[in-house]
């Protein structure tokens, strides 16, 4: 391993874990004769020297050079080797303009005079040392001429196909780190000759290596990139042999809609290769996701591949399908409710969960049947083609979607109810029931056997107060107000809520106004203010104070509940519009439902958000941004609807 570790005052250096005297052990750990416990070794390494957000710690400088000779040892296992390379690739793509505050001011001035070793590391006799190093080298932020020398040397003698495509993209990124000079021409002038007489793959790595410096460059060569993509050799740009790498390098060189949805047209054509297909299913995912306008080119060629023989490419259509909802549904729910008997107990699944998301009735009988196939939990549904597939929703969630079908399903929210009475599960499933509009006998005396016990009681209470008298009846909300007026006696906002659920409950509105009044900082107690309308008319100084507050969701909230209570839309109006600033930019934030359906509600004289929910619904970004889970669809859904009855109650 060369100079000997203990030379260093580790003692007086700090990794992520403490005290960096334990990495003279570790390292040499790495250079024993046991394969298992020197890749263990390498791996404690990595998690003691590598933090996610991108802090570089004082024992890094001190063992960079270590980790260098152990990478360079022919005699450590290669996989050793390659795992102290990728500890070594974290520290080093981290920007030196950009490093977190506490970073080791010595690290970079260690790395640059480490960078002879490291170049040489790309003479090894494995490929694999090879391609790490390139990797390496492509995104650490040393200036393109300290680096393209070495590169072009290596790009002329390499005769590894899959490391000259690193190599490829390296000299790009090298060139874009100026300055690039005495080399820069040359490298520039190997990358346009490869371009027009490469092999196919390399001529796409050309394209990815010059497109920075040419934009549009993917344009004139689209039908090259896509027959890169298409072809059999692409799977030499991932270790792992699988396209989905070079699917998003090359999907990423057409940023607007219009070029991005052909390229995604031709990726989606048949292809005999099903990670070929899953791969494209994927980027047809993340361009829907950005944008609305590919949603009608792309839906026959995602529907076609619900009859594909490969499993995992079933999935990822239905999955695409439900992401988009009903109106990809509908016309296709025949051919879906077949994968409902899907001999892949995953598609079948994923077909129940896209009927569901098109409201069609089919989904019911098998819901009720087999809802284990929808856990209790929320989770990001993601689309991966790295992973069988993607997670289903919630239960909760899946039912929010029904409310057509409330009775058939409200024995299976009942059972739920029964099984567990955690406040995270009351709150799930009351939001289903406030959703419908209706409760059984048996869920509501559920929910009110809940109200005593002291974890679930707030959540039942606001359940029960929500669907109130004309759900529950005379006789289940005066049960219910009886138990839940003992919980209104203190300071705290929980009983301020209590006041508020007793009101809703057939109780005073004034004590609930007092209550309520008493928390102006909790957004929650401003919107149950907001329920009072009149009744809270005292409280207008209170509100427009709090109409004006930094925090957007204490002014939506605020002006809402002023409005409601006095009229006054000369505060109101404007607080909300705040909230939707950049909303017709395809900015998006949480708030802003809620002050777009506030703006409806107030109808004519909220005419000023007429000019800014034009334009939002005119735009073709999705409003909540790039959000690839399926709520993303679903709040630009909501977001649209709302936007669309606001304008038609302001009068537009």
């Amino acid at each position: 391993m060369g100079k000997d570790p203990d030379a260093v005052e580790w003692a007086a250096l700090k990794h992520e874990q403490g005290s960096a005297d334990d990495l003279p052990e570790l390292l040499r750990a790495c250079a024993g004769p046991d394969e298992e416990a020197a890749q263990d070794a390498a791996s404690e390494i990595y998690d003691r020297m590598v933090h996610l957000g991108g802090w570089i710690c004082s024992a890094a400088p001190a063992v960079l050079p270590f980790l260098l000779r152990l990478a360079a040892d022919p005699a450590l296992f290669p996989a050793v080797r390659r795992s102290l390379l990728e500890t070594l690739g974290m520290l080093s793509g981290t920007p030196a303009a950009h490093v977190p505050p506490g970073t080791d001011a010595t690290w970079w001035a260690a790395w640059e005079r480490a960078l002879p070793q490291t170049l040489a590391l790309l003479d090894d006799p494995l490929p694999a040392i090879r391609r790490d190093t390139v990797r390496m080298l492509g995104a650490c932020p040393t200036p393109g001429r300290a680096l393209l020398p070495a590169l072009l040397r290596r790009l002329r003698t390499e005769d590894d196909p899959a490391t000259r495509l690193d190599l490829l993209t390296a000299l790009g990124a090298a060139l874009r780190r100026g300055p690039a000079e005495p080399q820069g021409p040359e490298a520039r002038e190997t990358l346009r000759a490869l371009l027009a007489d490469g092999d196919l793959q390399e001529r796409l790595g050309a394209v990815l290596a010059l497109t920075p410096g040419d934009r549009g460059l993917p344009l004139r060569h689209a039908d090259l990139i896509a027959r890169a993509v298409r072809d059999p050799g692409a799977r030499r740009w991932d270790e792992d042999g699988a396209p989905g790498s070079v699917h998003g390098r090359a999907a990423g060189l057409f940023p607007a809609p219009g070029p991005a949805t052909a390229f995604v047209r031709a990726l989606l054509r048949d292809h005999p290769d099903p990670v070929h297909r899953a791969a494209a299913l994927a980027q047809a995912g993340r361009l829907l996701a950005r944008w609305r306008s590919p949603a009608p080119h792309l839906l026959p060629a995602i529907a076609a591949h619900l009859d594909d023989p490969a499993p995992q490419v079933r999935l990822l259509a239905l999955d695409l399908l439900a992401r988009l909802g009903p109106a990809a549904v509908t016309p296709r729910a025949d051919r879906i409710a077949a994968l409902l008997d899907d001999t892949d107990g995953a598609v079948a699944a994923t077909a129940l969960w896209a009927l569901a998301r098109g409201g069609d009735p089919r989904c019911v009988p098998a819901l009720t049947a087999a809802p284990g196939a929808f856990g209790d939990t929320d989770r990001p549904h993601r689309l991966d083609i790295r992973t069988y597939g993607p997670a289903l929703p919630a239960l909760h969630e899946v039912l929010a979607l029904l409310p057509g079908h409330a009775d058939a399903l409200m024995p299976l929210l009942e059972q739920r109810l029964a099984r567990d009475g955690l406040p995270p599960t009351v709150h799930r499933y009351g939001r289903v029931l406030t959703g419908w509009g209706t409760a059984s006998r048996t869920a509501a005396e559920r929910l009110l056997a809940l109200l005593a016990e002291e974890q679930a009681w707030a959540t039942a209470a606001e359940t029960l107060a929500e669907l109130g008298p004309p759900v529950l009846g005379t006789d289940l909300a005066e049960r219910a107000r009886a138990m839940i007026s003992a919980r209104t006696n203190g300071p705290d906002a929980g009983a301020a809520a209590a006041a508020w659920a007793c009101w809703r409950l057939g109780g005073d509105p004034e004590a609930a106004v007092d209550a309520l009044a008493a928390h102006p900082g909790d957004h929650r107690a401003l919107r149950m203010l907001g329920d009072l309308g009149p009744h809270a008319a005292r409280c207008a100084a209170l509100l427009r104070e709090r109409a004006a507050d930094r925090d957007e969701w204490t002014r939506v909230r605020a002006a809402g509940a002023l409005w409601a209570a006095t009229g006054d839309t000369d505060t109101a109006v404007p607080a909300l519009l705040s909230a939707l600033h950049g909303l017709d930019r395809g900015h998006y934030h949480p708030v802003m439902p809620a002050a777009v359906r506030q703006l409806a509600r107030i109808g004519p004289a909220a005419r000023p958000a007429a000019p800014l929910l034009r334009a939002a619904l005119a735009g073709d970004r999705r409003l909540p941004g790039e959000d690839a889970t399926w709520h993303g669809f679903r709040q630009d859904e909501e977001l649209r609807a709302a936007a669309s009855r606001a304008l038609a109650a302001v009068g537009e």
